[in-house]
């Protein structure tokens, strides 16, 4: 009776996922409609016209964040520059010869050589070597807060102490005091594996996220916190609570954008991972849908060598969780619902609020 049972079960499952899963593809970009960091409209003839050797757009684009203070997509646009740069450096060097005490260009290459030493076997070695790269990009503009991201990823990495980084860190908010670049390279350095816990990181994020605008990054900063633990298995010691309340959080930041937007890709790329991590299937297909074609090498670079098969992946997995748990006589009672409410004005077949997937 009881392998009877099993057996049961195991056939509704499999009906559910039959009938379901295609349906719970609706909003979801095809598989291979999907791209892995792809650059927003400002960004991509920047770098189209680097791979040729022009450095201008990239110049001028730097340029018009800098004079606009617009920090943030200053940050986005200096890493990937640098990352192009990591294997295609000709137009830097280019730009640097003919604008050598350029500030935009000096972060670049700060950017590109820190990136390097990170890598590199001789760790420490190379970053003393490049601190004097990060000291020139923060006074070529003392209103930039971006070399002072950069500086707390240097600190990181040469193992300074907590007097620096205190140091470092009034640095970087008296520029921005929301930057979220910033906030995250001090979260890395109060990381369990570095100089701090998952609780101290719980703590600073959520600290930060308390103070900042509703529709700030920073509010992402807690999900962020709670990758940790949940990659290494620490969920017990960050407390589950805090874990789904930051994945909340990071919700109502994400319904802020509209679906597709390419500036909320990366945050809702980690609130997907933490979602499932959670369980919370239907909330990680929403965002599935919310993210469309924008997939983001982060967090998913943090389990695997494959970030996009790695998403389709898990974007399929979900809709099979979700499909396995959807009852399989639910068009059936959504049918019969609207049948009945037909006399007062409403169309027969159609669902009940709430009681089907978009």
């Amino acid at each position: 009776m009881v392998r009877t049972m099993s057996l049961l079960r195991a056939l509704i499952g499999t009906a559910r996922i039959v009938r379901h899963t295609p349906r719970l593809a609706d909003g979801l970009p095809p598989d291979d409609a999907v791209l892995l960091d792809a650059p927003d409209g400002e960004l991509g003839p920047a770098l189209v016209a680097a791979a040729f050797g022009d450095h201008e757009p990239a110049a001028k684009l730097l340029a018009a964040t800098r004079g606009a203070a617009e920090w943030e997509n200053r940050d986005r646009h200096v890493m990937r520059l640098a990352a192009f740069a990591y294997s295609r450096e000709g137009w830097l060097d280019e730009w640097l010869a003919v604008s050598a005490h350029d500030p935009d260009a000096l972060l670049v290459k700060a950017e590109l050589e820190v990136r390097r030493a990170w890598e590199s076997p001789a760790r420490a070695e190379r970053l003393r070597e490049a601190g004097p790269l990060v000291r020139a990009a923060a006074e070529a503009d003392p209103r930039d807060p971006v070399p002072w991201r950069l500086a707390l990823d240097h600190a990181r990495g040469v193992h300074a102490g907590h007097t620096v980084f205190e140091a470092l860190w009034e640095q970087a908010v008296r520029r921005s005091s929301h930057h979220y670049g910033c906030h995250v390279a001090a979260l890395r350095y109060l990381a369990a594996v570095w100089h701090g816990s998952h609780r101290e990181c719980l703590d600073f994020a959520e600290r930060a996220a308390e103070d900042s605008l509703p529709g700030s990054l920073v509010q992402a900063l807690p999900a962020r916190a709670a990758l940790a633990p949940l990659l290494e298995g620490g969920v017990a010691a960050a407390g589950a609570d805090r874990i789904d309340a930051a994945a909340d959080r990071a919700a109502q930041l994400s319904a802020r954008y509209r679906a597709g937007d390419p500036w909320a890709a990366e945050v809702r790329n980690l609130l997907v991972y933490v979602l499932i991590a959670r369980g919370r299937w239907h909330e990680a297909l929403e965002q599935f849908r919310a993210i469309g074609p924008h997939a983001t090498s982060f967090p998913w670079e943090r389990v695997t060598d494959d970030p996009l098969g790695q998403f389709l992946e898990a974007r399929d997995g979900v809709r099979i969780e979700v499909a396995s748990a959807t009852p399989l006589r639910r068009a059936r009672r959504t049918r019969a619902a609207g049948t009945a409410g037909a006399g007062r004005g409403r169309v027969a077949g159609r669902a009940v609020p709430g009681d089907h997937y978009a």
